[in-house]
């Protein structure tokens, strides 16, 4: 008999701790091998952790809700096989191969309990203690775990742009925020925050609501002033996350948008005419998505700095044309998969990759590189019988488009032989950029170009 460790896994190069959603095994139950064992959470996507071995579970060392280190050891599973056997299975630990030496104990204080992490991701560097001192950027990007740790200390974002980051671009990491929060208990080169500076949470009506405040005490959500026939919802894990990515981006970027729209009466009827014979051809559904994302990176192209970023003051020009497609989950919130280098994808291509991701994403099978890297953002605010919208920016990237749903209308269609009214497909298009570095001559001209894009289909 041997004893298998099961480590929390690595989901990706910048994230370093999960959330344990659910344990579908309990001591004393039966696994087999590659059997899905729990739920874990990312800020990025919720993913299944399947057993590494076939046996029987005999310690589960962290709680649902718990934050465990990527590394971590979790859980451990009895086998039937021998050590000497387990030791020739790639990728597996018994308790005899474990590491000592290069792990130690950290204290959680919101679970006072202890993890286990590896030295190399604890090991802090030397901090300034000016935290006194405002910075320069006063914009510099905030990850939702440095965000969370902030709002569960009552660090305002005053309070926060004070604190010396040493990570790129200047940026507060986890270990910034966590050697200033035990200054900032002990005292030392601490500045409390003024009276009239609130901390993190929501303003309504003069009055905060879901502060927190003190010294990391959580305080329940002010709701005694609530009155009438109500109904009181908590916010999920991904509402949570959605909005505070919603309100960095906001606080980030000054958005502008434009609008346009396209005669799409082309590209309708074609595709109309080829679905059902591309779905047997091809062995994927032909939606009007892939046709979209098509016209963004031929223009994408023409007008490369719309597939940018902004890092301080340098704009960094992406020469891969990552495309995220927002698509709506069972829950209702969205999520926004990346089609990878879209730009060296056919239009069969294209229509796989978007019936693949979309498919992940709503049998929540998406990965967390499935979601990273993308350079320009498409929404379909169509779907659900929107016109047009005012799509807010995927952070970092500079620009979102958004489609509307194609509704038939009288136009009048110009020829060199006369005006003349006719029944189009007619769509709006919207798009959202950063004023920063896109002004409104190249908005409009990107969009203009789409809608010429999609106008000019032939297929």
């Amino acid at each position: 008999m041997a004893i298998v460790d099961l480590l929390m896994p690595k989901m990706g190069e910048s994230i370093m701790e999960a959330t344990i959603l659910k344990w579908h095994k309990q001591p004393g139950d039966s696994v087999m091998q590659d059997e899905s064992l729990l739920d874990i959470a990312t800020d990025k996507v919720d993913s299944e952790v399947p057993s590494t071995a076939a046996g029987v579970v005999t310690e589960i060392l962290f709680a649902e809700n718990d934050v465990v280190p990527v590394g971590a050891v979790i859980a451990k599973i009895q086998t039937s096989v021998t050590e000497a056997l387990l030791e020739e299975i790639p990728g597996t630990k018994t308790d005899f191969e474990t590491d000592q030496e290069n792990i130690i104990p950290v204290v959680n204080q919101s679970l006072k309990a202890e993890s286990f992490q590896p030295k190399t991701e604890i090991e802090y560097e030397q901090v300034s203690s000016a935290y006194g001192q405002p910075q320069a950027n006063t914009n510099r990007f905030y990850s939702p775990l440095v965000l969370n740790i902030a709002g569960s200390e009552g660090i305002s974002m005053a309070e926060l742009e004070r604190i010396d980051g040493s990570g790129n671009e200047g940026r507060v990491t986890k270990k910034d925020i966590l050697q200033y929060v035990s200054k900032r208990k002990d005292g030392n080169g601490f500045h409390p925050r003024p009276a009239d500076e609130p901390a993190f949470g929501y303003a309504q009506n003069n009055r905060t609501i879901g502060t927190v405040t003190g010294e990391g005490k959580n305080q329940e959500y002010n709701t005694t002033n609530i009155t009438g026939n109500v109904e009181i919802q908590e916010m999920d894990r991904m509402r949570k996350l959605i909005a505070e990515h919603m309100v960095r981006s906001k606080q980030t970027s000054p958005h502008v948008t434009s609008f346009s729209e396209a005669d799409v009466t082309n590209l309708v009827l074609w595709r109309e005419k080829e679905k059902n014979a591309f779905e047997k051809r091809e062995g994927t559904k032909l939606t009007l998505t892939p046709l979209f994302i098509d016209a963004v990176i031929k223009c994408i192209k023409k007008y490369p700095l719309i597939n940018s970023s902004l890092q301080g003051d340098k704009i960094i020009i992406r020469k891969d044309i990552n495309i995220g497609m927002a698509t709506a989950l069972p829950s209702g919130s969205l999520i926004v998969p990346v089609i990878k280098s879209a730009d060296n994808y056919n239009l069969v291509g294209l229509a796989r990759q978007v019936n693949t991701l979309a498919n992940q994403a709503r049998n929540n099978k998406l990965k967390p590189e499935d979601i990273q890297d993308g350079t320009f953002t498409l929404t379909n605010v169509g779907v659900f019988g929107s016109l047009m919208g005012t799509p807010i920016i995927n952070q970092p990237q500079v620009a979102i488009l958004a489609v509307g749903a194609i509704k038939k209308r009288p136009v009048v269609i110009e020829t060199e032989h006369g005006d003349s009214i006719g029944i189009r497909h007619m769509m709006y298009l919207s798009m959202s950029y950063d004023h920063r570095i896109i002004d409104g001559s190249l908005g409009a001209s990107f969009l203009t170009a789409v809608a010429k894009e999609l106008e000019a289909f032939q297929g």
